[in-house]
């Protein structure tokens, strides 16, 4: 049986861990059904569709995102990068972070961070065989506390360069003091040599002025995001030097070939991407 019938059927997933309220949509599951996965509620389905409904093609946008982070991840292994920080992680699916670099080095460390605790708990289940990669619940708003979490202490070696992962993560944190004061401390925290890849939605992006406003009435009732602009977006790199082609859509960020999805209509993809070094 397909997980997302399992909660129609029996009431409540054998998967959901305790205390997690069906009723209430979360950013994770909700990424995960625009996805295809089977990790979420009906009240996170409900949101998609509502959703899918002024924004037609915004599976897209999330597949986009996905392509995104593979890339970024390649790129990073070809700079020699062995140990990834990823912030945000999500639920589980195809292509996770270690997967990608593990498959290049089976000795890369890979640490996962999300709020979300069904997220938490599945890549705690998906890692429990894996010495070199583990999943912690901590929130992004709280830098030093990810930091300082004994299981990232223990894990990543922050005295040696390491692949900091902000993707589609820092439209969460809605103020912006707390969102530059978040990535900064993640910037100084690291290494000589280390990279910050991010991803972010733009103001930039190609919505209609309704469509706009039905996607923050519809989505923000379940999970407030921040849309920023590309200036706001370069910030959060402070100090760090942008890679070529720099702070651009995400399907034109070091496309694979010709045929990428949404390379001819990039803004479609709504999410603005970079990645930088830290000198």
């Amino acid at each position: 049986m397909r997980m997302e019938e399992q909660d129609n059927v029996a009431g409540r997933p054998d998967w959901v861990t305790d205390g997690v309220p069906l009723e209430k949509p979360s950013a994770a599951r909700i990424y995960d059904c625009l996805l295809g996965g089977y990790h979420n509620f009906e009240s996170d389905r409900t949101v998609v569709e509502r959703l899918l409904e002024h924004v037609p093609d915004l599976r897209l946008t999330a597949q986009v995102n996905r392509g995104f982070l593979r890339r970024a991840v390649g790129f990073l292994l070809d700079q020699g990068i062995d140990q990834f920080l990823d912030i945000g992680s999500g639920i589980p699916t195809e292509g996770n972070v270690h997967e990608l670099a593990q498959a290049v080095n089976p000795a890369a460390r890979v640490v996962y961070v999300d709020i979300d605790p069904t997220a938490v708990a599945h890549s705690q289940a998906l890692l429990a065989d894996n010495p070199h990669a583990l999943a912690i619940q901590a929130d992004a708003r709280h830098a030093d506390q990810i930091l300082d979490h004994p299981d990232v202490k223990r894990t990543l070696d922050l005295d040696r360069p390491v692949g900091l992962l902000l993707v589609a993560v820092l439209h969460y944190l809605l103020e912006d003091e707390e969102a530059y004061s978040a990535a900064k401390t993640l910037r100084d925290a690291m290494a000589p040599g280390s990279y910050l890849a991010i991803a972010h939605t733009a103001f930039e992006a190609q919505f209609e002025i309704q469509d706009r406003e039905n996607l923050r009435q519809t989505f923000g009732r379940a999970q407030p995001t921040r849309n920023r602009d590309r200036a706001g977006i370069q910030r959060f790199f402070g100090g760090f030097t942008l890679v070529e082609p720099g702070v651009v859509f995400a399907p034109t960020w070091r496309p694979e070939g010709p045929n990428d999805l949404l390379l001819d209509r990039p803004e479609a993809g709504r999410t603005l991407v970079g990645i930088g070094r830290k000198p």
